[in-house]
């Protein structure tokens, strides 16, 4: 048994198994991710999920799923599954449905009378392409499979209806067929490894729901495209490839393709393991160069979470190679002092205040694995000081030092940290002003980018920035702390202090320069350990607040207005463990240990051996938003990290 493992019992009850998700991808951006059980519950699943540079760049489903149906004699068993208006689901292929392993590749082993079939899902690394292998394990009679594809061609954000448009026409390729349902977009390739039947029936499937979708106030019907259909002979013991993408393949190969991408693999086979494969989910690797996406199913590439992710997704590992070549990547879009937010050429945003200040911190998690300060200076120096001197002298966004040393941002309408959720157009946490974390994250920078010119020899730089870095302490503490809260400020606009316990205060307790004292920082973390810390990392604010949410849950706007008003960040919880531990050291282990190990159960829920983007705030923490997070599996993977380095 692997060490991820569903059996029937869970399998057949669609309560628990559509609540979990299978992801795989591959460096080019493309990436399959269905249920356990192959019942696409949102509209970002799919088969194939490709970019389509003919037509946006973005990801578009091509290939929605693939129905099978075992046949013996004359009898048709469909093992696939879809839902239809009225809760219901036809076929019910999932009641065949027996074991669902993960290693070395996802499995779904199904029983139909005398028939045992397995069916092993593969995405290929560098190429836009899934195979899936059936082997037929035990039969008492011949035995037939059909496969029916069901096309969407559409990007993910949008759902297909019937149209007169759609391209109905196929071409005939080595033992299959090749299709492309609009111009544009690539051509789609299916193929099997040994002779077929293909029949041409096209045809549309109407009112596929998306029960997802449907929860979160979207529109959540769909109309598939099914061109017609594969069916072949198989043999006891024999198995089959099936390859779908955006390339020929020869089908003598396809054994031999699918068997080459184990040895790519980190073997799913313990909780850590399972870490380390999700971050290389994260990682692409395209002609411009090699970015960091967000999370899956619907992020993009983002600045900050590029930034925030980098050191556990690269450098724990000690990939110090793809650490950089992320690093140049996002230099080479520097606009000013700013990295783009999201987006990239002329569609990028920049409004983000603490972006180019994560990339010092990234810096600096660099320099402690490569113990390489002059070569980094020398390198990344000058844009260093671009993005001091902007901040210094004024930037986008409303983004510039005051007289006392500290950073104010923020412009009305426009949110500029990283609480960023907007409903109805508005920001749900403004936080106008100088905000707590951004200018933990701003001394850092000044004092890390002085330490460089110091280890080079650069005086100028180091006479016109310490008296700034000597002021922004005693700023900070005037600004931020209150004796008799024991806790940091929010943020600060004018006379207004925002007191809300909220956890961006943690940032100033991990960085490697803190503005504040050990004292203080013991005092922000016990606040923190009482009121935001849960199993699944720190509350977005605490449950003591009249406007906290403890649960991420409805339409759009009540999600919105949950996501950082009291929802769980796990990526939060890597910079409260660095705090802990520089105060505590080993005799804070325990703790964080137990933090650690208790993320264990979540590799089957919700996104299966991978971290989610947020939780509720309420027990039992929930998985919520996207299945797999790139920030919340990088912090995990330093949590890792850290234990080790003192223990």
């Amino acid at each position: 048994m692997s060490y991820i493992n569903f059996d029937k019992s869970q399998l057949v009850n669609l309560e628990y198994s559509l609540n979990r998700e299978l992801l795989r991808s591959n460096r080019a951006g493309s990436y399959a991710n269905s249920t356990i059980v192959n019942c696409n519950t949102r509209k970002y699943h799919g088969m194939l999920v490709t970019p389509q540079p003919g037509i946006d760049n973005e990801n578009h489903v091509l290939l929605s799923s693939l129905d099978e149906t075992v046949i013996q004699m004359d009898s048709e068993f469909n093992l696939g599954i879809h839902k239809y208006p009225g809760g219901i689901y036809n076929p019910k292929g999932h009641k065949y449905l027996r074991d669902f392993g993960i290693e070395p590749y996802p499995k779904l082993t199904y029983r139909v009378g005398g028939v045992i079939l397995t069916k092993e899902m593969v995405f290929t690394t560098r190429e836009d392409r899934m195979i899936i292998k059936y082997t037929l394990v035990d039969a008492h009679s011949p035995t037939k499979l059909r496969l029916k594809p069901f096309l969407a061609f559409r990007n993910i954000h949008t759902l297909s209806k019937e149209n007169i448009f759609a391209d109905k026409k196929y071409e005939k390729v080595p033992m299959g067929i090749k299709v492309r349902m609009y111009l544009g977009y690539t051509d789609l390739f299916m193929q099997i490894s040994k002779e077929n039947e293909y029949t041409h029936v096209p045809d549309w499937y109407y009112k596929i729901e998306y029960q997802e979708e449907m929860e979160r106030g979207y529109e959540y019907q769909e109309d598939l495209y099914i061109p017609g259909f594969f069916e072949f002979e198989i043999a006891k013991g024999e198995s089959v490839y099936f390859a779908a993408g955006t390339r020929e393949l020869s089908p003598s190969l396809m054994k031999r393709t699918y068997n080459a991408e184990l040895e790519k693999r980190i073997p799913r086979n313990n909780f850590a393991n399972c870490l380390s494969n999700a971050a290389q989910q994260f990682i692409l690797k395209k002609e411009k160069g090699t970015e960091v996406l967000a999370g899956f199913p619907w992020f993009g590439r983002s600045g900050r979470s590029t930034f925030v992710s980098l050191p556990g997704l690269t450098l724990v590992n000690g990939d110090l190679a793809t650490c950089k070549a992320v690093i140049d990547t996002m230099l080479s879009e520097m606009q000013g002092p700013l990295f783009p937010l999201f987006g990239s050429g002329s569609n990028a945003i920049y409004n983000a205040a603490d972006t180019s200040l994560w990339f010092f911190w990234t810096l600096q998690q660099y320099a402690l694995i490569s113990n390489d300060k002059k070569s980094l200076w020398k390198e990344y120096g000058r844009k260093m000081k671009v993005i001091l001197e902007g901040y210094r002298h004024g930037t986008e966004f409303n983004i510039h030092m005051d007289a006392d040393g500290l950073i104010y941002a923020g412009l009305h309408g426009i949110a500029v940290t990283w609480m960023d959720a907007v409903s109805n157009g508005k920001p749900v946490t403004p936080r106008i002003g100088k905000t707590v974390e951004v200018n933990a994250l701003w001394y850092n920078a000044v004092c890390f980018a002085l330490e460089l010119a110091a280890a080079n020899g650069d005086k100028a730089f180091c006479r016109e920035w310490q008296p700034i870095a000597d002021q922004i302490p005693v700023s900070f503490m005037n600004a931020f702390w209150s004796p008799e809260r024991h806790y940091l400020a929010d943020y600060i606009d004018g006379a207004y202090k925002d007191w809300a316990v909220r956890p961006n205060m943690v940032i100033a307790t991990s960085l490697p320069y803190s503005p504040v004292s050990e004292e203080i920082r013991k005092e922000v973390l016990s606040r923190i350990k009482q009121e935001l810390l849960t199993p699944r990392g720190l509350r977005t604010l605490t449950p003591k607040s009249p406007i906290y949410k403890g649960s991420y849950y409805g339409t759009q706007a009540e999600r919105e207005a949950a996501y950082h008003q009291g929802s769980v960040s796990p990526w939060l919880l890597g910079h409260f463990v660095e705090g802990y531990l520089k105060i505590h050291g080993k005799s804070g282990l325990s703790l964080i240990k137990s933090l650690y190990d208790g993320f264990e159960p979540v590799m089957t829920e919700h996104g299966i051996g991978t971290i989610s983007e947020l939780y509720d705030g309420d027990p039992p923490h929930v998985g919520r938003g996207a299945i797999s997070q790139a920030s919340s599996v990088a912090e995990l993977l330093r949590i890792g990290y850290l234990i080790k380095n003192y223990s």
